[in-house]
């Protein structure tokens, strides 16, 4: 079982390095990227330019509650990605590039997304 584990990391880890050399945030159009632990998941907007978090949110801030009504990852998640939006548009940052950290667009990762749009955000 942990061989299984450890390969499925690899594997993602690999893929995310292809997907990097592609994707670089700038000081127009800043990175979002997205980690997801079993049990959390922490957004960042980061312009690597400079090489600094501009905004980020996670389901470990101190302002964060989770609604009473929302049920599972999924739901939590797409209240992270508004939260991290909200952060965003508060400091003046309307476009990113979405970097989904070699993460399959599924699930959480798409809700942090689609949290994130319905906010405001521009990808």
């Amino acid at each position: 079982m942990a061989g299984k584990m450890n390969r499925r990391k690899a594997v993602r880890l690999k893929r995310k390095r292809r997907v990097r050399r592609k994707i670089h945030g700038t000081g127009e159009r800043q990175r979002l990227t997205v980690f997801r632990s079993t049990r959390h998941i922490y957004v960042q907007i980061i312009d690597d330019n400079k090489g600094v978090t501009l905004a980020s949110a996670s389901t470990l801030n101190k302002g964060y509650e989770p609604d009473p009504e929302s049920k599972g990852k999924v739901a939590i998640a797409r209240q992270i990605g508004k939260l991290a939006a909200q952060d965003a548009l508060d400091k003046g940052i309307k476009r990113v590039i979405f970097d989904r950290n070699g993460y399959i667009y599924h699930g959480r990762v798409k809700a942090v997304a689609d949290g994130a749009r319905e906010c405001g955000l521009i990808f």
